[in-house]
């Protein structure tokens, strides 16, 4: 049996640590379009750059990962000088990953309930909720986050099993809500959810890629949520600054 796609990008970002090129004939770099800001399109082939990568001595780890139709989603552990955590998206086309986009932060934690950003569940389970619950999350997003109508958190997210990953959070709705609810000094929200990219969805899991602003600097969410009976019962995040458009170093835009 071939290898399944989460497979094939987790043998992938794999070979940043060990430089083998084998994995990287997994991605049409003819087509491969990168929605990193920070790196450049087309300067320097991936076997090339994970071979130079890997002489930094880094460390790569997916904790989970997960397919939905023509994309994976991963959830990653990396040190390259310094603990990252990110996750990384690829859309495939012809059986080779042809796009990605990633969001990832310095790590942070543990937090105040004493969860680190990626433990917990890894595996998805309830495969025939998926459409259910990718339309939960999508309805989470824009009603709550963006929408502000955070007396609804309740019907959204299971308090007495839930568990928190951010390292700013603890497990209950109140410190959750309490941040949501923040502002800066012209009275703006702190954490502001402007728009909705993707939601993506393998069984319980579903991750949503969005765009806002995080104390008045353009920012980009992406947050992986568990869940179990149609709430929300775990959630991780990153969120990474989106440096200014003069910046860029390719032109194919965060999102």
């Amino acid at each position: 049996m071939p290898p399944s796609k989460v497979e094939q990008i987790r043998a992938l970002l794999k070979s940043i640590e060990t430089g083998d090129p084998e994995p990287i004939a997994v991605v049409n770099e003819a087509k491969y379009i990168q929605h990193n800001p920070q790196t450049h399109a087309g300067s320097e082939g991936l076997a090339a750059l994970f071979a130079r990568l890997a002489k930094t001595e880094p460390r790569v780890n997916m904790v989970r990962g997960f397919e939905d139709g023509a994309f994976v989603f991963a959830h990653m552990e990396y040190d390259f000088a310094s603990r990252k955590i990110g996750f990384e998206m690829f859309r495939f086309e012809a059986g080779q990953a042809v796009e990605h986009w990633d969001n990832i932060q310095e790590r942070q934690g543990p937090n105040p309930a004493g969860h680190s950003m990626v433990d917990g569940q890894t595996e998805a389970e309830d495969h025939d909720q998926t459409e259910v619950n990718r339309e939960r999350i999508r309805s989470f997003v824009e009603n709550v986050l963006m929408g502000g109508e955070l007396d609804r958190l309740a019907e959204f997210i299971q308090e007495s099993q839930y568990t928190e990953h951010n390292p700013r959070l603890d497990d209950d709705l109140a410190t959750l809500h309490a941040a949501l609810n923040e502002r800066d000094a012209t009275g703006a929200p702190n954490i502001h959810y402007e728009h909705l990219h993707r939601v993506l969805a393998e069984g319980n899991f579903v991750l949503a890629a969005s765009e806002g602003r995080r104390g008045g600097v353009h920012t980009a969410f992406y947050d992986l949520f568990r869940l179990k009976d149609g709430k929300v019962v775990e959630h991780w995040d990153t969120t990474e600054k989106i440096a200014p458009k003069d910046q860029w170093k390719n032109d194919n835009g965060k999102f």
